[in-house]
């Protein structure tokens, strides 16, 4: 499983295993000294007798009945019974106990338990959310929509989560706040209005809590603080991060009230379980949340093996909106999780603030760069020293250089293949330099790795003109060093960020993935303020408020403002309100270009940003919306060829009907899959239906966006509609020439129905090569 923050492809391996939640499968081994394991049972709910009260009462007599249970109660036995994302429960089985269980009627399926290690503001202001207009003043800011939230927990005394002015909790709101360790339910309020946590699973495995977490939920790591304080957190002025981004910070849905899901967990080996999560997101369903945010996944299985995705068509089906991110393996294809057709999947764009050093040189020469240095210090009229004529002293690589050459003084590092830029940092700091000067690309930097005063420069031009006043200067000197700079309207943005997860979908290619970008690098919100969150040779800080990157920090964003939709479209579908976000997402960035990407790419397409970057005031007034219901997911999984006992395991029923041709699923994207065989021309096409939530009458036309090889056409090419709600249909047919994949095997346009109301209704057309995904 992974806690979607923010990893490194390459030098910064340390950082995936501080930030990220890899999935590592069943691990028999843990129980070698226990015959027992734990599994999910999935049952089929009809069999259950009337004799019963509860599904959980049912489940009990069920182990208490197995032969081979003699001498052990169903309580030592039961870990958790789910009612809502699927009927069944999980348990501490014996190999005769679960085989008894396996020969039942009522018996579906069996899973055995997975285990993952820990992996791991200005953004409304960025999204362009006002207070006198647009989306916030027209939602009441989210007001009375409930998001559930599953991650490490919570700080409740963070000022994030304070209820000033807000109205009593909703009386459909079924949950409550656990009492548990440095946890009492007085800590809930009317913006925390629900606090639980889950790890009977991870118990169960013999894992132990470590003593830094707290069994309860309280949030130990600070990431779910900092995801529950960005999809909802309240007004707080005056919040930094150290004196960087210092002004407001308050979250999407400042209305919006929290429910904590604490399913995420410091053990022995950094694990969690699933038994867990599903636990988790069973109990948010009977709490009566609007909203799911999981910023977390599990590996990529087939859905009738994926929990997340079991889960979140319980959800879907009773109205919950369920927001996921799309993971941190980028920038490498195929490489997004959470890509279920039924979960809004977001990946992680950056945003238009930068957080900067200054230096001034001898020669009056000033350069900008990037630094996170989280200290006020003042550097003036010190030497610059630089390796010349000394490769391994000029490049700062480890053990170069001399403390005596480099005492109070600011060392220049330059670029070698032979480093990166983190043993560089370290070799600086060993030394005993005063301050460093880097030249290397510092894009997988994260703002804790800052711990020496640093300073890393950008572009060749920059590099250029330090090292020739570095080699020509009889006594370089460094006239000022300032840090704790904060720059806005920074461009390129946003762009894709580098560690975000790329389509294809791995599991449903079919299917296009990502579905959009959301702000995920540099994200201010909520910390614990009880954990060092940066270190410096003062020693370790605190910070209430802290930066943070990951598709996790993107994902409570969209679930943000799928709350003020559902604010004001309260019978809104979840499929209409992941449409109305798709279909009015940006696709250029601040410099009227395509959406870039920060990691250096030749061709930069929807497989990376989906359907563009989210823009709620537009979603607020989509004109057309692409709708979908439970059936029409059926009908997709029909077509994927799953047999009857795995239908049944992932649609939770034992009778269902498949259409007697393949149907498309009604999806506001496209994306065409051609085979290395295919005879050139081809064409395939797709069918549609638009429901119109703009004016009484409409009337759209098709406007259309090709490349060099590839054709899209409508039929018809004008909708006309007489009233709101009614629908229509069409058919997109995309035909590619061999000369589509001249350059690469990626070729996408855009189909845009636009009215004579500013309404346009905007769809990604992607046409890839099979041998690309």
């Amino acid at each position: 499983m992974k806690a979607l923050m923010e990893g490194s492809p390459h030098t910064i391996l340390h950082h995936l295993l501080v930030w990220s939640l890899l999935l590592l499968g069943p691990i028999s081994d843990v129980w070698a000294t226990d015959e027992r394991q734990t599994y999910i049972i999935h049952l089929d709910h009809s069999h259950k007798p009337d004799t019963f009260a509860s599904h959980e009462s049912w489940h009990q007599s069920m182990l208490e009945s197995l032969t081979s249970a003699e001498g052990t109660s169903s309580e030592e036995m039961l870990l958790y019974s789910y009612s809502h994302v699927m009927h069944g429960f999980s348990a501490r089985l014996s190999p005769s106990q679960l085989s008894e269980l396996e020969k039942l009627p009522a018996h579906r399926a069996t899973y055995g338990e997975s285990y993952g290690k820990l992996f791991t503001t200005h953004t409304p202001t960025y999204l362009g959310l006002r207070h006198r207009s647009g989306i916030w003043p027209a939602s009441s800011y989210g007001q009375d929509v409930i998001i559930g939230i599953m991650d490490t927990g919570v700080w409740p005394e963070s000022e994030s989560f304070n209820d000033r002015g807000m109205s009593p909790v909703p009386d459909r709101w079924k949950g409550e706040c656990e009492n548990g360790t440095a946890f009492s339910p007085s800590l809930c309020n009317r913006k925390l209005i629900g606090a639980r946590s889950f790890s009977k699973g991870l118990k169960a495995g013999g894992i132990k809590i470590r003593d830094v977490d707290y069994d309860s939920t309280r949030d130990w790591f600070g990431h779910g603080t900092h995801t529950s304080s960005t999809a909802a957190g309240t007004y707080v002025s005056g919040a930094s991060y150290f004196g960087y981004a210092e002004g407001r910070a308050r979250g999407v849905a400042p209305g919006a009230r929290v429910a904590m899901y604490k399913v995420l967990w410091a053990s022995d080996s950094e694990q969690s379980a699933a038994t867990d999560v599903l636990a988790g997101m069973d109990q948010a369903i009977a709490d009566g949340v609007d909203i799911m945010s999981l910023s977390l996944a599990f590996d990529q299985t087939p859905y009738y093996e994926d929990v997340i995705a079991m889960g979140a068509l319980s959800a879907i089906e009773k109205g919950i909106f369920v927001a996921c991110a799309a993971g941190n393996d980028g920038p490498g294809r195929n490489s997004t999780y959470n890509g279920a057709p039924w979960i809004m999947t977001i990946g992680a764009g950056t945003i238009d603030r930068s957080f900067q050093g200054k230096l001034t040189l001898g020669n009056d020469l000033t350069l900008e760069g990037t630094s996170y240095y989280p200290e006020s210090i003042y550097i003036a009229n010190l030497p610059l020293y630089y390796g010349k004529g000394n490769i391994s002293k000029a490049a700062c690589l480890p053990a170069s250089l001399v403390p005596i050459d480099v005492a109070g003084k600011v060392v220049l590092c330059d670029v070698y293949n032979q480093t990166n830029i983190f043993s560089q940092i370290s070799e600086v700091n060993r030394s005993g330099a005063v301050a460093g000067i880097f030249m290397m690309d510092g894009t997988f930097l994260d703002p804790e790795d800052y711990y020496i005063p640093s300073l890393v420069l950008k572009g060749e031009p920059a590099a250029t003109s330090i090292r020739k006043y570095a080699m020509e200067a009889i006594n370089a000197t460094v006239r000022e060093l300032r840090f704790k700079i904060t720059k806005l309207g920074v461009k390129p943005a946003p762009q894709v960020a580098f560690f975000s997860s790329r389509g294809p979908d791995p599991v449903s290619p079919s299917v296009l993935k990502p579905d959009i970008l959301a702000p995920g690098a540099d994200v201010l919100a909520a910390w614990v303020p009880n954990k060092p969150f940066a270190e410096t040779e003062s020693g370790y800080l605190v910070t209430d408020y802290a930066l943070v990157s990951g598709t996790s920090m993107a994902s409570p964003h969209v679930a943000g403002v799928a709350a003020l939709l559902r604010a004001i479209y309260k019978d809104w579908s979840p499929a209409a309100i992941r449409s109305a976000i798709m279909t009015t997402a940006t696709t250029t960035d601040n410099t009227h270009s395509t959406i870039g990407d920060e990691w250096p790419r030749q061709l930069v397409t929807p497989l990376d940003f989906g359907a563009g970057h989210i823009n709620p005031n537009k979603a607020m007034d989509p004109g057309l919306i692409y709708d979908m219901n439970f059936q029409d997911y059926i009908d997709f999984l029909c077509n994927l060829g799953y047999n009857k006992t795995q239908m049944a395991a992932i649609i939770r029923r034992t009778d269902w009907s498949c259409p007697n041709t393949p149907t498309n699923l009604n999806y506001p994207s496209f994306i065409a899959v051609f085979s290395n065989e295919t005879t050139y021309p081809t064409v395939q096409n797709f069918s549609r239906i638009v429901t119109n939530v703009g004016g009484d009458t409409a009337s759209y036309k098709a406007i259309i966006d090709f490349p060099y090889g590839m054709r899209i056409r409508t039929d018809p090419e004008t909708l006309t509609f007489n009233s709101k709600k009614q629908k229509q249909g069409f058919v997109v047919s995309v035909e590619v020439d061999k000369e589509a994949w001249s350059n690469g095997p990626v070729v996408y346009g855009y189909l845009k129905w636009v009215d004579e109301q500013n309404h346009v209704v905007s769809s990604p057309v992607v046409a890839i090569s099979d041998s690309h995904h």
